[in-house]
């Protein structure tokens, strides 16, 4: 009977495995992208940037793989950003692609102007190569806030 209990315990730690590692590798398109951009942003206004940062910053549906929410103020500092939550109150606005685009003033330009796209070159930390990333860009309804996600094509 221990062999049987033995064997479910390896075979449910195997499913679980194989769970993780396919969020982890979970691709969103660009439709996806923005659709959950918008939820960010409609989370955010609805509960508040507090209780918005503490959903952001746990692994699950706002946070897997290479997807996290970023959020900056309209003076392009970040208030919530998941790699490095210490980076809080830094500015973006310095930012500048591997063709000198200055993506940071072009992600609060467009978070300003209400919503949209930036498409750009990003050094990948998980390839370790440059690669096209497109990302969008929402203003947070009723805030000074803008969300915006971003995944590499």
């Amino acid at each position: 009977m221990s062999f049987i209990r033995m064997g479910f315990a390896i075979l449910l730690a195997m499913i679980l495995s194989a769970g993780a590692a396919l969020a982890e590798t979970r691709k969103l398109g660009p439709e996806e992208i923005k659709a959950l951009t918008v939820k960010a942003a409609e989370l955010i206004a609805s509960k508040g940037i507090v209780e918005a940062e503490k959903v952001f910053l746990q692994e699950g549906d706002f946070k897997f793989g290479e997807i996290y929410v970023n959020v900056i103020d309209f003076d392009g500092k970040w208030v919530v950003y998941p790699p490095k939550p210490e980076n809080r109150g830094k500015s973006i606005l310095q930012f500048v692609d591997e063709d000198r685009r200055k993506l940071g003033e072009e992600i609060l330009a467009t978070g300003k102007a209400g919503e949209g796209w930036t498409e750009y070159r990003w050094k990948n930390p998980a390839t370790n190569t440059i690669q096209s990333k497109v990302t969008f860009v929402k203003r947070v309804p009723g805030a000074n806030l803008i969300a915006y996600i971003g995944v590499y094509k």
